[in-house]
């Protein structure tokens, strides 16, 4: 081992071993909570704003964002993180305060007192799981070891790589529950948004901060038909897609849930807006631009390549660092809210209500890590890791948006019907997202199939007609919309106010 790599090591271990420090004595000095599952999994309600907001930023911020988003090359990816801005601010000004007034572990929860039915609430927390465990784990994975794999060079099978950052990933997860998570999770962000920021300025200096050359469609924030995002997706499935995403999903709203107070799980989310206004952006699309200039198309390899050319050899260490802090977060924070899901909504619910919870989310977590690990070969052939992603999730994602939105906006529901429903968008949004497209791949004369964002858009809303209306002709009930009346307006501008 040459002397420089061995430098490398050593600032990877140190930065690593300081992060874990420092969460260990913050955690060491929080009280503790004698409900395990308030401890466990809301850190004792104890979170102040900066770590809400640390943590929603950097459970999100994963080697799957800075892979997949700069391996588009395009500064069009970056709509995805400013119209997040939009979910958040949902987040906070409608949700949290619902989550709170219903006093809720999980988001399934919420389902289940709008609808007074525990198994749309087991039936939700299900699918969350799925998708947590066969698609957004290993993608973690596949990702993160793609970017470490490529910086340093290393002939290391991906599998071997990932099975070490999983090991070292879960063990927050499993030793410290939402606490050392959230806590860990701010300090490497620290680390990871500097060292993001340094690359994309050095991707700068490298092209001399000149575009030149660079196809006018990769620089434009307005997407033609065929483009990744058309523009017209800005006003159908996207704002679907980042309500899902930052005001339905467990691993953002579970960080929101252990504030000690509305109030500060708000400020958590508003600081965590202004970070996704102002810095996300720049990191996750000016490195691939640049590396389109500087060595042509590189799909999902551009940000390992462009790091391991253009970043000081003596840094290499202190940015490996960083990302694995990134995918620790990620991954721990999804194996902490699928123990979670998995503990609230369906072991106390239909196994055992007063089992002890920490042995039991431990090995849960165990058995998803190997899960996880199993599954990174079968990414490895996505041609656009990110395009795949939000492809897939549209499979569940709008089905249980429409779920909320039902609950939410009406009485009078019967849950089975949403419960169909949920089959039934799955089956819709699947024709129109994967079979549509095959279909015309096989056969030119089939129309041209819409983008998958629109397809979400129309899932929604005929999953909202589908339920409305087998409730009424399957279950013989009538649903009452419920901001239909002067009191239900009243209580929804006063809490836009509050």
């Amino acid at each position: 081992m040459s002397n420089a790599t061995l430098i490398q090591l050593l600032v990877f271990l140190g930065l690593n071993a300081l992060i874990a420090l420092v969460t260990w004595l913050h955690c060491r000095k929080a009280t503790r909570a004698t409900d395990d599952t308030k401890e466990y999994f809301l850190a004792n309600s104890g979170l102040n704003w900066a770590f809400i907001a640390g943590s929603i930023t950097l459970t999100n911020l994963n080697t799957d964002t800075l892979v997949g988003m700069n391996g588009g090359q395009m500064l069009l990816i970056s709509l995805w993180e400013l119209s997040a801005v939009v979910g958040l601010f949902l987040l906070a000004r409608i949700f949290v305060p619902l989550y709170y007034k219903y006093n809720c572990t999980t988001v399934t929860e919420l389902l289940e007192r709008r609808y007074h039915n525990k198994h749309i609430r087991a039936t939700v927390a299900a699918i969350f799981l799925l998708g947590d465990v066969l698609i957004f784990l290993p993608v973690m994975l596949y990702t993160s070891s793609l970017v470490i794999k490529a910086m340093f060079g290393l002939q290391t099978p991906l599998i071997v790589l990932a099975g070490g950052i999983a090991t070292v990933g879960a063990a927050y997860a499993i030793l410290g529950g939402l606490r050392a998570v959230a806590i860990s999770d701010t300090y490497a962000g620290v680390l990871v948004l500097g060292m993001a920021m340094l690359v994309a300025v050095l991707s700068l200096n490298a092209v001399h901060w000149d575009f030149a050359g660079i196809p006018a469609e990769r620089l434009t924030l307005i997407g033609g038909p065929q483009s990744p995002i058309p523009w017209t997706t800005l006003l159908t499935g996207m704002i679907f897609s980042q309500l899902y995403y930052w005001s339905t999903n467990q691993t953002i709203t579970q960080r929101a849930l252990a504030a000690p107070s509305v109030r500060e799980a708000q400020k958590g989310v508003y600081a965590a807006m202004i970070v996704r206004l102002l810095i996300i952006p720049p990191i996750v699309v000016v490195p691939g631009i640049c590396a389109y200039k500087l060595y042509g198309r590189l799909g999902d390899a551009t940000y390992g390549h462009i790091v391991s050319q253009l970043l000081p050899h003596w840094l290499l260490g202190a940015f490996a660092a960083a990302m694995f802090g990134a995918v620790m977060s990620s991954y721990n924070a999804t194996l902490n809210s699928s123990a979670t899901l998995y503990v609230c909504d369906i072991h106390q619910k239909y196994i055992n209500a007063t089992g002890r919870i920490r042995g039991l989310s431990v090995w849960l977590q165990v058995v998803f890590a190997v899960v996880s690990i199993a599954l990174v070969p079968a990414y490895t052939g996505a041609a656009s890791i990110i395009q795949l992603i939000q492809q897939l999730i549209g499979l569940f994602s709008m089905p249980i948006l429409s779920a909320f939105i039902i609950g939410l906006l009406f009485r009078n529901v019967d849950a089975r019907a949403v419960i169909a429903t949920i089959v039934f968008g799955a089956v819709f949004y699947a024709l129109f997202a994967f079979a549509w497209p095959a279909l015309h791949a096989r056969d030119a004369s089939w129309p041209a199939p819409w983008h998958f964002l629109h397809s979400m858009f129309l899932t929604v809303w005929a999953c909202i007609g589908f339920a409305l209306a087998l409730n009424r002709v399957g279950f013989g009930r009538r649903a009452a919309f419920e901001l239909g009346s002067r009191q239900a307006w009243r209580a929804a501008l006063a809490t836009l106010r509050a």
